[in-house]
Formats: C-alpha cells, structure tokens, sequence
C-alpha cells in the first residue's frame, strides 16, 4: 500500500507548530482507518544531508496516527541534540517515516554469533544492559556499516562507557522498518 501520505501527516504536524492551525484527526482517521491501529513509528528530519532531529517509539502504545504526530513534532523541536526547527529551515527539511515491527530479543551466545545472526541495512537494533539502553534504526548502517563500529557507537549511545559492551552480553532486540521518505 502506497503510504506516502505519512510524509505529509508528518509535514503538517510539524507545520502546525509554526501557524497554530489543529490537525483534523477525525478526518485523517476517516481517510485513512488504518492509522487507528498501535504502531511505533520514527521521524527523521534532515537538512542538508545532515540530521536534523529524530526522535520515535520502539514498542506500539498508541494509535499510529497519534504516534505519528507527536514523534514529528518530538523531531523537530523536542530532540535534546539541536535547536528547535525554524520556519526557514522547515522550508528545505526532508522527512523519512519508518514504522517499525515489533522488536523481537535476539538469543546468541557470543559475539560471533551475533554478529552471525544480525542483518545489517535489515535490522534495527536495541541493545539493553541493567538501566541503559539505546537503539540504532537499520538505517544507520549506512553510516556504520562495519558491525564492530555499529555496535561500539550503539554501546556508546546507550551510557555504557565500556570499549566493547557486547562482551557483558547485552540483551540484543531485532526489529525491521518500513521506510518512507521525501
């Protein structure tokens, strides 16, 4: 199903924000009925090839319309990494939807069987070790396209300070997206 529809939710959440006008969710629901199922989704928001905010849900817990909307707004002007987005910069802004499935924990024994079981540019990952936690959508294997390099950056993303966490043995979750973007 052609979902490019998501895009534009996404673009008038975010413009909203700038000219106070309120989304029609009756309407948007009325178009589109799937929208009322949980779903977990991402935004991502570049400028200039470079990211400029990304924020989204790893597990379902509301409507994929709703989910939708505040994760768009969350990305441009609620991501703890840049400024909010200006009215200029919303003018050239590419957005990317992914929606995700749900995570799935990966068993493995070790770090080469890991690395045997992950896919990368298919799988996105979350790594969990005691209270820390944090998650690379599969996208950026683009950028970390070795898995050592994936997993040292995704270590670190999560506040463990350790070179090579995987030797802890982490909880490893799967998950895949389905991509829509600008």
């Amino acid at each position: 199903m052609e979902k490019s529809y998501l895009l534009e939710i996404a673009k008038e959440a975010i413009e909203s924000k700038f000219d106070s006008n309120k989304i029609d969710k009756e309407l948007l629901l009325e178009k589109h009925p799937e929208l009322k199922e949980e779903g977990a989704v991402f935004v991502t928001l570049t400028l200039n090839g470079n990211l400029r905010g990304c924020m989204g849900s790893i597990i379902p817990h509301r409507t994929l319309l709703d989910d939708l909307l505040n994760n768009a707004e969350a990305s441009a002007f609620k991501d703890p990494r840049f400024l909010p987005l200006t009215k200029d910069e919303f003018k050239d802004i590419k957005i990317e939807v992914s929606i995700l499935t749900t995570p799935v924990e990966l068993e493995y024994k070790n770090k080469e069987d890991l690395k045997e079981k992950i896919e990368p540019n298919k799988d996105g990952v979350i790594l969990k070790s005691g209270r820390y936690q944090a998650t690379y959508l599969p996208q950026v294997w683009e950028e970390l396209p070795k898995f050592e390099l994936f997993f040292k950056y995704l270590c670190q993303k999560a506040g463990l300070k350790d070179y090579d966490c995987l030797e802890k043995h982490p909880t490893i979750l799967t998950y895949q997206v389905e991509k829509i973007e600008s």
